[in-house]
């Protein structure tokens, strides 16, 4: 079964391929209408390209399906917690990189147009969002227990050093992923009350993964100017052997995947999903022109299909579990 549902659904890349690409367009509509003295701190934020906000909430989405008892839906009060302060999060992360690398910015041709780079807002207005979105999120974290609290507050060492490790290392897209999917250590500690390393350490490195894969597919659009600026990156770093390590990333993130899955009584739809997303991966590193910008970023897009070909395996997965036998998540208070 496996077998006949991965090709089918990776058959079906191009047209969700367009439909991703008509909801960034819809968003970028969605700033060009605002005032107009509002649309450049939503284009700092990127409030007009919600890929990234998809990529950060996805992690946050399985852990929470995850702890979801035998036969149940997750969540769907932390599910708004958690898509609400991903929002906020990313746009706050997207503001402290822009602050950090505004001179570099200014040098590179995709982003020398941003607000903070092009001067149409100042460091101190940037500085004022910035202030706006952490209060926001803090008010969200605050609603969850205190152990998600305390891993919430942790997770901001790396969304600080993150905009620094380009200028030192070629491995940014790690720590980007140490950053980006600290939601799948939060997920399930604010859905069961404690944290699991069982569950949720595999889920995250297999996060980690993931962002190695898509964040290089991503820095790719940038490496001649990389070059030129000295910052560093992946796609720098595995120059023309990123197929091998890529590759061994996808590996990594698809077995990551299947442990958690076994660890957390996971029954087949899951293992159908993980299935799909290893087809869709395989398409990716098949198809991808590292030299085309837009053939990138189309690749980079489609990620997004991931996050959901994993959480509808989740959460379907999880409501043909039978609530008579043992459960592996204790059935505990979501928040409290």
């Amino acid at each position: 079964m496996l077998s006949l549902l991965a090709p089918r659904l990776v058959s079906r890349h191009h047209s969700n391929l367009r439909h991703e690409l008509r909801q960034i367009s819809f968003a970028a509509r969605a700033v060009s209408i605002a005032p107009s003295a509002l649309q450049p701190y939503l284009k700092l934020a990127r409030a007009d390209k919600p890929i990234g906000t998809w990529l950060l909430y996805w992690p946050c989405t399985w852990s929470i399906a995850l702890a979801a008892p035998a036969g149940q839906l997750p969540d769907l009060r932390l599910l708004a917690l958690f898509g609400t302060g991903a929002f906020l999060m990313r746009g706050a992360g997207c503001v402290i990189n822009d602050l950090w690398d505004r001179d570099y910015d200014r040098q590179v041709e995709r982003t020398r147009t941003r607000p903070l780079a092009s001067g149409e807002l100042s460091s101190t207005q940037g500085v004022a969002l910035l202030g706006g979105l952490l209060t926001s999120s803090l008010g969200i974290l605050l609603q969850l227990n205190p152990a998600t609290i305390a891993l919430g507050f942790a997770s901001m060492i790396p969304v600080i050093c993150y905009p620094l490790a380009k200028r030192f290392t070629y491995w940014p897209q790690a720590v980007l992923g140490l950053t980006f999917n600290f939601g799948a250590l939060m997920g399930y500690t604010a859905a069961t009350g404690h944290f699991d390393p069982l569950v949720s350490l595999p889920l995250y490195a297999s996060a980690i993964c993931w962002t190695l894969v898509y964040d290089t597919i991503y820095a790719f659009q940038d490496k001649d100017d990389d070059i030129l600026v000295g910052i560093k990156s992946t796609a720098l770093r595995f120059a023309d052997n990123w197929r091998p390590w890529m590759g061994g990333f996808s590996t990594a993130f698809i077995g990551g995947l299947a442990a958690t899955g076994l660890v957390n009584g996971q029954t087949w739809p899951f293992f159908a999903a993980v299935a799909a997303s290893s087809g869709h991966l395989a398409w990716q590193l098949s198809k991808i022109q590292p030299d085309s910008r837009n053939d990138c970023w189309s690749k980079f897009a489609s990620n997004n299909w991931i996050g959901f070909f994993i959480f509808s395996g989740i959460v379907a997965g999880t409501l043909l579990k039978s609530p008579s036998k043992e459960d592996p998540n204790p059935k505990t208070s979501h928040s409290e």
